[in-house]
């Protein structure tokens, strides 16, 4: 083994939950460094479907101490997001370092080992802003017709790549846009799936701050409404935001229940009825893959155990930017910020406690912002 450097903190992830808590550790005195497996940051947001755009509004997009440069009531694409993240890691000087990956992390005496792609690094602190996710497809997708395309969002990027009749599965808010996109396209449609509802219309009122207000404060794990929505937002996804199930309908796409499996290569719904389709979009999200962690952090749901982002039973490690890590915003890109707040003044009073928290070095990241 090679030299080991030594630091505060780690954050292992820059996107926008790892830059956000990033922000917050600078700004409270930490010494840290930020870990990015790609080569630039944005690039999860650059390899999304070509028409993405966010849930919310540009007024609700930006990360703590900065604005999103978008005027307040558009819908930013997926490559203005990008571009935005890497604006913020700059103008804040940020410590990231891009193309370094996460491989292992284990508990030392007192602290943490985290061997990476470029060396090992001992740390108090290790915040987990990712969750390394896997695309989710259900293991009967192995039986389908081999003459049928199968896809997931993350290998889809526009109606070029479908064929024939397609069948979008899973009725979130990506597999309803992605169905809108096909059919518009001129292709045969069905979406499959349970709803998982949407935002009432009278939540965009204002602007959107009534929205912005339920999401934060609402549905909350402090409310008893919130705590009972939780369980339903991992199991079965968040309900549909921006984007209504009518607006499905009128674009032409056919609804059907959920897939229950296959019968001679032929996907079936929930019911019995098989849907013939030459294409598969799988909109049925990620799994979380904490692996690489030498110690068990998940439930039996798969997400970690946890108390607003705080890892239970460690003494330095956390999570940002988990869905509902404390309320629906926690998802949302301007919602993150609250975690990663709070998750960062846990690590700074933390190391108060232990008399090791210095200044040096710490990028004035508000002059920095004033500036820009």
């Amino acid at each position: 083994m090679g030299a080991v450097e030594k630091l505060q903190a780690v954050i292992v992830g820059g996107g926008q939950a790892g830059l956000a808590t990033a922000y917050e550790l600078a700004r409270r005195g930490v010494g840290f460094a930020l870990l990015e497996a790609d080569e630039r940051i944005g690039d999860q947001w650059r390899h999304r479907w070509d028409s993405l755009r966010l849930f919310t509004p540009a007024r609700h997009d930006a990360l703590p101490g900065s604005k999103f440069p978008a005027p307040l009531d558009t819908f930013p694409g997926k490559d203005e997001m990008a571009d935005y993240l890497v604006a913020y890691a700059r103008d804040a000087r940020l410590p990231v370092r891009t193309g370094v990956r996460a491989l292992r992390l284990e508990r030392g005496k007192g602290s943490y080992m985290l061997e990476t792609t470029a060396g090992t690094l001992e740390a108090n602190h290790v915040v987990v802003a990712t969750g390394y996710q896997r695309p989710k497809v259900p293991a009967f997708a192995a039986g389908i017709d081999s003459a049928v395309r199968q896809l997931h969002p993350s290998q889809y990027r526009n109606p070029s790549q479908l064929a024939g009749d397609v069948l979008v599965v899973g009725a979130g808010t990506s597999g309803v846009e992605i169905a809108i996109e096909a059919a518009r396209a001129g292709h045969h449609t069905v979406l499959a799936g349970r709803g998982t509802g949407s935002i009432p219309p009278i939540f965009y009122a204002f602007k959107g701050r009534v929205f912005w207000f339920y999401a934060n404060r609402i549905a909350s794990v402090r409310t008893p409404v919130g705590r009972r929505m939780k369980p339903l937002v991992l199991s079965h996804g968040a309900p549909l935001i921006r984007v209504k199930m009518r607006d499905a309908i009128a674009a032409g796409v056919e609804r059907a229940a959920r897939v229950a499996g296959v019968e001679n290569g032929v996907p079936f719904c929930e019911g019995g009825r098989p849907v013939h389709a030459d294409t598969i979009v799988w909109c049925t999200g990620f799994g979380r893959d904490y692996s690489w962690i030498q110690f068990p952090v998940a439930g039996a749901d798969g997400y970690p155990r946890h108390s607003g982002g705080v890892a239970d039973g460690e003494g330095g490690l956390y999570f940002v930017g988990l869905p509902y890590q404390t309320r629906l915003a926690s998802g949302l890109i301007g919602g993150v910020g609250e975690d990663a707040s709070s998750v960062a003044e846990v690590i700074a009073g933390r190391l108060r406690q232990s008399d090791d928290l210095h200044h040096e070095d710490v990028p004035q990241i508000e002059l920095a912002f004033e500036r820009t």
